[in-house]
């Protein structure tokens, strides 16, 4: 049986620390399966590492330890005090393999969140980058791993401005050589991983391996990567529902999105350049879908009170036959780490799967899983899911010839 191991960025977040816990927890018999999108039928089918079996390790800039953001999380209820418990001598046994992180070009608000201090940012890039590949390398040497998934699940960066000057591998490279200070961590930790044949997975809306320079890295060494921000609340639903309007041929006037939400993310959030970036990749989805909408705004708010917890209350005024004028409201409310972790944990198997068939470059099957998919257009969320189902249906054709 093959090895996995799983390197967070933002290893102690809420949605590091619940797919930790989580995970601990299947590998005990404390939880079930509930909300792992591979552990259901067709997906199953695939030959993928045990979730229970993932050895974790991470960056971070935080001091909080990892068990102790597991309690913080628990007094909203996710997960449990009973699970944290249980899984308690685990967290603080990964938490001493989390070293210290960059947080280069993260905004001013995950600056705030830096009181372990971060790598120092007097280092060069290229030095950044070399201590970053020297973490993946000692843990997957110390611990005999196969192979090591790399996922970004850090705070919300910025936009990068004008990222088709690294549209090239040589032009991102020399970057780095001439300590280019505009690169982004979560380009750099993508880098990192993809250079020395890590799988990545960019959780995130921030850049991550979405530069055509890491995309072109990616092909030449064959590495499997994929991205860009986590779909797992409002978004998943607009991404079912919005293909419904098209199909009936409903004209969509207006669709008003309002959320709060309160952890670190959203906290984050409150930056006007941090948030930026999320409200592209939410916004993204309907244009895409509904192209004759006439108007689409989303808006998110902090709400310190929710901790863990966000609500979601969407407005759409619509326009049937004879000029009617109809509505439909709908709120989401969800726990927003509960919801993301198990999709943490399903993309570092999918992941590991392709890695060990030599299946590299961007995975397009995946698309389902994200608000702003690199490398797709589709949006609607039935035909997402048939790409991932096409890519099972292949391997259990081969599987069956085997």
């Amino acid at each position: 049986m093959t090895s996995t191991g799983v390197w967070l960025t933002g290893a102690r977040g809420n949605v590091a620390t619940t797919a930790i816990a989580g995970a601990r927890a299947l590998a005990r018999g404390e939880t079930d399966t509930t909300g792992l999108v591979t552990a259901r039928e067709p997906y199953s089918r695939l030959a993928l590492p045990d979730v229970g079996e993932f050895v974790f390790g991470g960056h971070d800039i935080r001091e909080q330890s990892l068990l102790e953001s597991a309690r913080n999380l628990s007094e909203n209820g996710v997960p449990s005090p009973e699970i944290v418990d249980t899984v308690a001598e685990d967290l603080r046994h990964i938490d001493r393999r989390i070293e210290t992180g960059t947080a280069l070009n993260c905004g001013a608000a995950v600056d705030d969140l830096a009181d372990r201090g971060s790598l120092d940012e007097r280092l060069p890039v290229g030095e950044v980058v070399d201590r970053i590949r020297d973490d993946y390398r000692a843990f997957r040497r110390e611990h005999d791993l196969d192979r090591v998934v790399v996922v970004n699940v850090a705070s919300t960066e910025p936009p990068l401005e004008d990222p088709d000057r690294y549209d090239t591998l040589d032009a991102f490279e020399r970057a780095i050589a001439e300590n280019d200070r505009d690169l982004p961590a979560s380009a750099l930790y993508a880098y990192a991983a993809i250079v020395d044949g890590h799988p990545y997975v960019n959780f995130t809306p921030s850049t991550g391996s979405a530069l055509g320079g890491l995309r072109e890295l990616a092909d030449d060494r064959n590495v499997p990567h994929t991205g860009r921000d986590a779909k797992t609340g409002e978004t998943l639903v607009k991404s079912a529902l919005a293909p419904m309007f098209g199909g009936r041929n409903l004209h969509v006037r207006s669709w008003e999105g309002h959320n709060v939400l309160g952890n670190d993310d959203g906290q984050v959030l409150e930056d006007e350049a941090n948030k930026a970036g999320k409200l592209a990749s939410k916004g993204g989805v309907l244009d895409s879908i509904l192209p004759d909408i006439e108007h689409n705004r989303v808006r998110i708010d902090y709400t310190p009170s929710l901790g863990d917890w966000k609500t979601a209350w969407d407005y759409v005024h619509f326009e049937g036959f004879l000029n009617t004028e109809m509505k439909m409201q709908f709120t989401w409310e969800g726990s927003d780490s509960a919801l993301a972790a198990p999709l943490v944990l399903d993309l570092v198997r999918l992941l590991a799967h392709a890695d060990e068939r030599g299946e590299g470059g961007l995975q397009r099957h995946l698309a389902s899983f994200f608000k702003a998919p690199i490398g797709v257009d589709e949006h609607d969320l039935s035909r997402q899911f048939a790409l991932l189902d096409a890519y099972v249906d292949r391997h259990s054709m081969e599987a069956a010839v085997e």
